[in-house]
């Protein structure tokens, strides 16, 4: 099975406001790739969240064993302690962006994947990166529209 380490980030300039997400996707023997993408008004977990789902749609097979590191405690501890799932039992009820987590179960149950929560702003190198990548979407000129954000719904999660 391939081996992929993934870094995420989101940012929000606001929350909600300008946000983005970065992505640096690392595969054996020296296979980099660097995704971001920014949005006109959206949130910092949503941010958090579709840099984690944007990386995993990215791979081309099915089967990698994939380690993600993210600062974004929302995102891990909702996958290893097990919240999530619950979550999906319950129709995501009640919850926050659940078009992203129906869109990040989808691809996750397609890989072996492991969540590793970083320290952000604290100098890994990868981090750091995908930092700057969200940084530099979210100022971006040509915005895109956050379809499934709802300013009503989501008052600054």
């Amino acid at each position: 099975m391939p081996s992929v380490t993934i870094y995420t980030d989101g940012s929000a300039l606001g929350n909600p406001g300008p946000g983005g997400y970065g992505v640096v996707l690392l595969a054996p023997p020296n296979h980099r790739r660097e995704l971001s993408g920014g949005f006109r008004l959206t949130t910092n977990n949503r941010m958090e969240l579709m840099a984690v789902c944007v990386a995993l749609e990215a791979l081309r097979v099915d089967g990698c064993e994939v380690t993600v590191y993210s600062d974004s405690k929302y995102v891990v501890d909702a996958i290893t302690q097990g919240w999530l799932f619950g979550w999906e039992r319950k129709r995501f009820k009640d919850k926050k962006n659940p078009d992203l987590w129906i869109r990040f179960l989808a691809v996750y149950r397609r890989h072996r994947v492991r969540f590793v929560w970083v320290k952000g702003h604290n100098g890994t190198p990868g981090n750091e990166r995908c930092d700057a990548l969200a940084v530099a979407a979210a100022q971006g000129a040509q915005l895109a529209e956050d379809s499934g954000y709802a300013p009503s719904s989501e008052l600054s999660d």
